[in-house]
């Protein structure tokens, strides 16, 4: 009971770590955009952690741990409270929950904070431009059924657990981060650019309006990530939680700093949203293995995510899709650079882990890009997901919510 009472205790406190990252998220998102859409992008935010953790009670959760099914699709019991478990210590069988590491409602509660995180980093992306209702269908259906069926291929015993060499993803590069990654590419091309980004064919700087908040934004992302990471290795056990902590801020900080390195290099410009975005593409590269890896590997995988960040943007830019915050960048891309890493860096590097690494970042990449394009191209034709110009141009903050972040401040944003 000691131990029980130990690993939950931590858990716990993972699960208010990773709550806190939807304050780094936001901050972030608003610093980085335009001062007139500051009420969407906090609604849309406040939107996602609310109906998120709701709908993985009624039916995420179960969803994606279903117990005993085909590999690919469950039938889930309709709400946590209505399914086989009743006891917050053993299953129904009469055998420990999780071995008698922590409890159901723990178990859930962690689980259901990251379920909300796949449709954040398709909010960073369609900032300034995107209708609000359609958004917050997208994040019902996305965050509901797309994430929890996700999910279930690995962390719920899926096709993907069940392999020969089975796929790896200790916290989420690819479950969480190129899940929401995916679809924030699919939403950023069908919305289109922001007025005034693209001009004779070539990208122009439309700047955000707070960097001290997208600073801090990114601090307390680093800060959350010691759940996210730390909560994942589902115990308090003190030799993994602290080497997960340390692979995991090595590769924040490698990111960061290659990046700004890379950047300067490349653009002869100290770029501080660079530096934090390097440090946000290192913390997304390390999560598929940060239990998994030496603190040297560790170096090795942020260093190359954050130069990876570089280009990556340069690379968006070029094929001119908009993407305010730079979220394709760092989780999609860095998402599929640390799954890979599993098989090259690390314990369980070997040509036959990188090809189930190659796999399941092929399946995810397939199953998100067909149900994201689906699910926002119906509501493209039918009510439609981008603002009109005279909207875009005034700001979303009047014309969506009817509000002004800085009602005493207002600038002229046109």
């Amino acid at each position: 009971m000691e131990l029980l009472t130990t690993n939950n205790v931590w858990m716990m406190i993972c699960t208010a770590l990773v709550f806190f990252m939807h304050l780094g998220f936001s901050l972030l998102e608003i610093g980085l955009t335009r001062q007139k859409n500051t009420i969407n992008v906090l609604f849309k935010n406040i939107f996602i952690i609310t109906i998120g953790l709701l709908l993985y009670f009624l039916v995420g959760f179960n969803l994606m741990y279903p117990g005993e099914f085909n590999g690919v699709l469950a039938m889930p019991h309709f709400g946590i409270g209505l399914g086989d478990m009743q006891n917050a210590f053993t299953n129904a069988d009469g055998s420990f929950y999780a071995d008698g590491g922590y409890t159901y409602w723990t178990d859930f509660l962690f689980q259901g904070m990251f379920a909300a995180t796949a449709a954040t980093i398709v909010s960073g992306a369609v900032a300034e431009r995107v209708k609000i209702v359609p958004f917050m269908i997208f994040t019902v259906i996305y965050v509901g059924l797309v994430y929890p069926i996700a999910g279930s291929w690995k962390w719920g015993g899926g096709f993907l657990q069940s392999m020969e060499t089975p796929f790896y993803d200790f916290a989420g590069s690819t479950l969480v981060h190129s899940v929401g990654g995916w679809a924030a590419l699919v939403a950023v091309w069908l919305l289109g650019s922001r007025i005034g980004k693209f001009k004779d064919g070539k990208a122009q700087a439309i700047p955000g309006h707070n960097l001290p908040l997208a600073t801090s934004g990114v601090l307390i992302l680093w800060l959350g990530w010691f759940g996210f990471n730390g909560g994942s290795v589902l115990s308090a056990d003190p030799s993994l939680t602290s080497l997960t902590l340390v692979t995991t801020c090595l590769a924040a900080a490698a990111g960061g700093v290659v990046c700004m390195l890379v950047s300067t290099v490349m653009y002869k410009n100290l770029d501080l949203t660079m530096f934090l975005n390097g440090i946000l593409g290192g913390l997304v590269g390390i999560t598929a293995g940060a239990d998994q890896m030496s603190p040297m590997d560790a170096i090795l995988i942020g260093s190359i995510a954050g130069a990876l960040i570089v280009f990556a943007v340069a690379c968006i830019d070029k094929i001119k899709l908009d993407d305010p915050v730079g979220a394709i960048a760092v989780h999609l891309i860095c998402g599929v650079w640390g799954t890979l890493a599993v098989g090259i860096f690390g314990n369980l590097a070997g040509v036959s882990q990188f090809f189930s690494q190659l796999m399941g970042v092929g399946a995810y990449a397939i199953f998100c890009l067909i149900t994201s394009f689906v699910i926002l191209f119906v509501l493209k034709k039918t009510v439609g997901i981008r603002v009109s110009e005279k909207e875009e141009l005034e700001g979303l903050d009047i014309h969506e919510h009817g509000m002004d972040a800085y009602p005493d401040f207002r600038l002229n944003e046109h």
